[in-house]
């Protein structure tokens, strides 16, 4: 019975994490602009394969990375939203790890949900833009949504949908052209995830 009431008042929404980026290996980036690597049309040629939907609406994170996967996927309009962008790092940005202060990341790494990193966030930051995306999302009348986005913003929303501690967030797997979808009723009584790789 409960099922029922909710079967014809949800959103489906698909999730899609950008495709593998060139940068080097060991990089910290976030809200920084970097390439993509050369197999990037094979990668989005995958995705498009695996999607077959019609959505009514795409958002996608502002970076490049998100907007041309969007476009090779053959969704030309599209809405960006900041809220979407990935963890800004801050000083952090386009520095490898190795040449990151081990006491600044020893410090951070015991509480990244609260210490906001130098000019960047912290996770409590980026959850609550996450959040907030969704809870405007969710009052829409929308059938089938698009996201395209980065892997800490798929990670905000496992945490959304589940309700678990954001000090968990990194224990949860993204890769490189993911697809999770989930079907969420407009006052998230109703939740149904599928993941795909």
């Amino acid at each position: 019975m409960y099922y029922f009431t909710y079967l014809f008042s949800y959103m489906e929404i698909y999730v899609i994490r950008h495709t593998q980026v060139d940068v080097k290996s060991g990089t910290c980036y976030g809200q920084s602009e970097v390439a993509l690597k050369s197999s990037f049309k094979e990668e989005a040629q995958r995705i498009k394969s695996e999607l077959n939907v019609d959505f009514d609406i795409v958002f996608v994170s502002p970076f490049s990375r998100c907007t041309l996967l969007a476009e090779e996927l053959g969704y030309s309009k599209y809405n960006k939203d900041k809220r979407l962008c990935e963890l800004n790092f801050g000083q952090w940005e386009l520095k490898e790890w190795a040449n990151i202060n081990v006491s600044e990341i020893d410090k951070w790494s015991k509480d990244i949900v609260n210490l906001r990193l130098p000019d960047g966030e912290n996770l409590n930051d980026l959850y609550n833009r996450v959040s907030d995306f969704m809870n405007e999302l969710i009052k829409k009348d929308y059938e089938k949504v698009l996201i395209i986005t980065h892997a800490g913003v798929i990670r905000c929303l496992w945490a959304y949908l589940l309700e678990f501690p954001l000090k968990n967030l990194f224990r949860i797997p993204v890769d490189f052209g993911e697809i999770f979808s989930f079907s969420i009723s407009k006052n998230k009584e109703m939740i149904n995830i599928i993941r795909k790789s």
